[in-house]
């Protein structure tokens, strides 16, 4: 029986913290990992975590309007991949094909190809309803490097 190897591990950044790495070469398309954690309700999540102060840091993840995945409870790998404002990846939602919203998942898939050793990244998309002041850019900062970098990982508003 052969098993193919791994394709990512978790290993320390130089973006921060923790990061995800290929262990081989990834092909652009390719999908690679589900984000998991605990199915919570927005009411849920928000009131587990409203009395805890912001760090700009977050295993918390949108799934739809109805449900967030908490990879702070249950996550996989998958919840130590950084943001980048040029990422390498993308975060997909894919929809229950009976329009059941706690049956949707979330993939993470490769952008472009991937060299062995390369971090992944992808664009977190963190919307504010709140103005978005000096104070919360600098809290919700980015540490990608890459040109062109935003320096915050809050999207602009729509």
């Amino acid at each position: 029986m052969s098993t193919k190897p791994l394709k990512i591990e978790a290993r320390k950044s130089p973006i921060h913290g923790n990061g995800v790495f290929a262990t081989r070469k990834i092909k652009k398309g390719e999908r690679i990992i589900r984000y998991t954690g605990a199915l919570r309700t927005h009411e849920e999540v928000d009131a587990d975590y409203a009395d805890l102060e912001e760090n700009g840091h977050t295993f918390l993840f949108t799934l739809n309007d109805h449900y967030v995945i908490d990879g702070n409870r249950r996550g996989n790998i998958g919840r130590w991949i950084n943001h980048s404002c040029a990422p390498n990846c993308e975060a997909l939602v894919e929809e229950d094909a009976k329009g059941r919203p706690e049956k949707d998942r979330i993939y993470i898939e490769a952008l472009r190809d991937i060299s062995r050793g390369e971090e992944l990244t992808y664009n977190y998309g963190i919307r504010l309803a709140e103005r978005h002041t000096p104070r919360l850019k600098k809290l919700w900062g980015c540490r990608c490097g890459q040109p062109g970098c935003t320096g915050t990982l809050l999207q602009p508003k729509r």
